[in-house]
């Protein structure tokens, strides 16, 4: 069992859990996922891991509250434990010096972009970030991001925090100033937001890495369901990825396996929200 040590409510949809895994501290590394079931009826839930201590043998997981089981796993408590964490899984993003980088994050894709600027930071790059959220209540982690970059540039789209607009328009002002500075881009978040920071690269020719985490289901390569078309042909994001180059994704084809299971997901929330219900019911009674 897997014990939560720690719990914080950072929004109104988004949590953070610190939870006791000293085997998966031990060897993670960034850019890399678990696998956590919450009990023996619970599916898959792949969590890429936004942050680690060795030390403490801990591991931390930000996550939204958007389905049946990241709702559940909302409701679960310091001192509660997890059935199983697996990993960690998947291949580290690369880290090595390559001179000036930007690190972008969108929404809760701020929490597993903030592990890898740190060890882009380590590596002695210059790491300039961009982070966004659609209003200042949904921003994560903005002093942790500003501890490991030498920039930090904030954007919410109705402009409640730093500047009003998007994670691409501080962006391609660096690229048109900075021109041939930058080594590499990275950016975790919507699909949506990564495929217009790849379509704001591609002009300048900076290699361009996306985490492609979301799309996930079991994390072990036996489903399928995460299967992306590439330049380089079909790849599994669990066992390939979740990194990938952004330039070579076929964004609409992603878009379209994004929503292959909504209507699945929807069904699965209401029965739990229906048994929930119930359950309230029968605790009461037995009063």
């Amino acid at each position: 069992m897997y014990r939560i040590r720690e719990k914080q409510v950072l929004s109104d949809v988004t949590q953070l859990i610190v939870v006791d895994a000293p085997a998966v501290a031990k060897k993670a590394m960034a850019g890399q996922f678990v696998v956590l079931l919450i009990d023996e009826h619970g599916e898959r839930i792949p969590m890429t891991i936004a942050d680690y201590d060795r030390d403490a043998g801990t591991i931390t997981l930000v996550f939204e509250d958007v389905g049946k089981s990241t709702m559940q796993l909302g409701t679960m408590k310091a001192g509660d434990c997890l059935l199983t964490v697996v990993g960690p899984l998947g291949h580290p993003t690369e880290i090595k010096n390559y001179g000036s980088v930007i690190c972008i994050g969108g929404g809760v894709g701020v929490a597993p972009i903030f592990p890898i600027a740190r060890a882009l930071r380590e590596a002695g790059n210059t790491v300039v970030s961009i982070i966004g959220a659609r209003t200042g209540k949904l921003l994560l982690w903005e002093d942790r991001m500003r501890d490991v970059s030498s920039k930090l540039y904030v954007c919410t789209d109705d402009g409640s925090r730093g500047e009003k607009g998007l994670v691409i328009e501080p962006l391609k002002k660096l690229l048109d100033e900075r021109v041939g500075e930058f080594a590499r881009v990275i950016a975790i978040g919507p699909s949506r937001m990564m495929e217009k920071v790849s379509e704001v690269t591609m002009p300048y020719k900076v290699p361009t890495i996306v985490s492609l985490n979301s799309i996930m289901i079991d994390g072990i390569g036996m489903c399928g369901g995460c299967r992306v078309e590439t330049a380089d042909g079909s790849r599994f994001v669990c066992v390939d990825g979740p990194d990938f180059d952004a330039h070579k994704v076929n964004w609409e084809h992603l878009e379209s396996r994004l929503k292959f299971y909504r209507e699945l997901e929807w069904l699965s929330l209401e029965r739990w929200k229906h048994r929930c219900a119930l359950d309230g019911v029968v605790e009461e009674g037995s009063k």
